[in-house]
């Protein structure tokens, strides 16, 4: 097949094509006529890159899986390589769970500490619901 359709059945540009070839992700064959041909198999490595892209993953983290892809390995986490490139993209998950953990920590304290600023402002108000509130530039406002 040629670019214009493998695009299409793989739901991306011929610009992206491309640019996976240049990468060397894709090769890179061209028929007698020069146009650039492309195979079932090719359309299975663009399905490999575009799956690990949407869970995340960098483009040069796609290449153990591709290479595994054509070394012709029915799948292309079954090499050591794309095993290894799993385990630190969880680890990297990981590390960046903690970091929301202690950022969501941060927000629930200032959330219970402005709440509880509000309850006392509220209890020793004259008005209910509390203060009557004051303008930043100077005076109260109505």
């Amino acid at each position: 097949m040629r670019i214009g359709e493998l695009a299409a059945r793989a739901g991306t540009t011929t610009r992206t094509l491309r640019y996976y070839e240049s990468r060397g992700l894709l090769p890179a064959r061209r028929g007698s006529n020069g146009y650039r041909t492309y195979d079932e198999h090719d359309l299975r490595l663009l399905e490999q890159i575009r799956t690990l892209q949407d869970f995340g993953f960098e483009l040069e983290e796609t290449r153990p899986f591709v290479e595994c892809l054509r070394a012709g390995h029915p799948e292309g986490d079954s090499c050591p390589a794309s095993l290894a490139v799993y385990r630190r993209k969880l680890g990297e998950l990981d590390a960046l769970i903690g970091e929301l953990q202690a950022v969501r920590a941060q927000v629930g304290e200032q959330l219970a500490k402005a709440e509880a600023a509000r309850d006392e402002l509220a209890a020793g108000a004259e008005v209910p619901g509390g203060p009557e509130p004051v303008c930043e530039l100077g005076g109260r406002t109505r």
